[in-house]
């Protein structure tokens, strides 16, 4: 699974994002009797190091902070007492077991990054001598591309949300179009706040990863619905709670949304639309940028308004469908 390698350390924190945008994650499964070993103190300081020196969101921390407590769990359990007991073949184990659990590559890959930069991290700190991460080169992850609905199909789904006119109706229509207009992140759009968006100008201003703020512009059928929430829905909304949060988006108590209540709007809103599948926030994340593509928008743009670093990250959406393929070439191909 693994191999062994000469070669310098790289940023073990960019082999693999973290998981805060897909669904919210479950606690870690115990390995054994039902109580995970306690991890030593050096984990939580790594883990502290990630938020206050690089910038790395609360999601990110818990994420990792999870891999690395699975980890610790497995080693302590094959004989670790400290982080200086950890064998290289200790991790290789690791991660073959959970391979042999059913954790996606992605998964794997993202705690062996954790895994990697802990390590790296102690190393350089002068906490442990040597690096046993170090000669090991991460798994391979297979590229998937991203689920997204069809045009008809994201029409179905806003147009069945308009349906309702109550408040948490009113809300729930706005979320999405936003979701749709804007590509947002989950965390995103749950942190968006009254001053953040601004309907007259028709764009918002988000937090992305690593505390990055970037402007989007929101189409006019969303800010229509933005319009009718905030002067339909969200007064009764914000008058059944402490009457000053100022999130964007409340919930029936008033008070700012988490990233749960979005994925539980969302998969009901697919629901009554009738869409198979799950269907969730990243879904009309991917949709966004994958309808932008088709349409001819330039591919440095939807980078910069999805807020990816990198352009190969953007460029999974260069895909076409087969629909599309057979209609490009009986258009363009001299004997279609």
């Amino acid at each position: 699974m693994l191999r062994h390698r000469r070669s310098s350390r790289k940023s073990a924190l960019r082999d693999s994002s973290p998981p805060d945008e897909t669904k919210p994650a479950q606690q870690g499964r115990n390995l054994s009797d039902g109580t995970l070993a306690t991890p030593p103190d050096e984990i939580a300081a790594f883990l502290d190091q990630l938020v206050y020196e690089r910038g790395l969101s609360g999601n990110t921390r818990a994420a990792y902070g999870n891999d690395l407590a699975q980890f610790w769990d497995f080693a302590a359990r094959r004989g670790a007492s400290s982080l200086r007991d950890v064998k290289s073949a200790d991790i290789v184990a690791f991660l073959g077991h959970e391979q042999d659990a059913g954790f996606n590559d992605t998964t794997i890959a993202r705690r062996f990054a954790a895994i990697r930069a802990l390590f790296a991290w102690l190393t350089d700190d002068g906490r442990l001598p040597a690096n046993n991460a170090k000669i090991l080169s991460r798994p391979k992850v297979a590229h998937h591309l991203p689920e997204t609905l069809a045009e008809p199909q994201v029409s179905r789904l806003l147009a069945t949300a308009a349906e309702d006119d109550s408040a948490l109706g009113l809300r729930n229509r706005a979320i999405l179009e936003l979701l749709y207009a804007c590509g947002l992140r989950a965390s995103e759009l749950v942190g968006l706040t009254l001053d953040d968006v601004r309907l007259g100008e028709a764009f918002l201003r988000c937090t992305g990863k690593g505390g990055k703020q970037r402007i989007v512009p929101i189409g006019t059928m969303a800010v229509n619905a933005l319009r009718d929430y905030l002067r339909g829905a969200r007064p009764a909304l914000a008058a059944a709670g402490p009457g000053n949060d100022t999130s964007f988006f409340l919930t029936k108590r008033g008070t700012g949304m988490c990233r749960e209540t979005l994925w539980r709007v969302v998969e009901a809103a697919a629901d009554k639309a009738g869409l198979a599948g799950e269907v969730h926030p990243h879904t009309l994340r991917h949709c966004f940028a994958s309808h932008l593509l088709a349409h001819g928008a330039n591919i440095r743009a939807i980078q910069e308004m999805l807020g990816h670093a990198d352009i190969a990250t953007t460029q999974i959406y260069t895909h076409v469908d087969a629909g599309r393929l057979v209609e490009i070439h009986r258009k363009f191909h001299p004997r279609a």
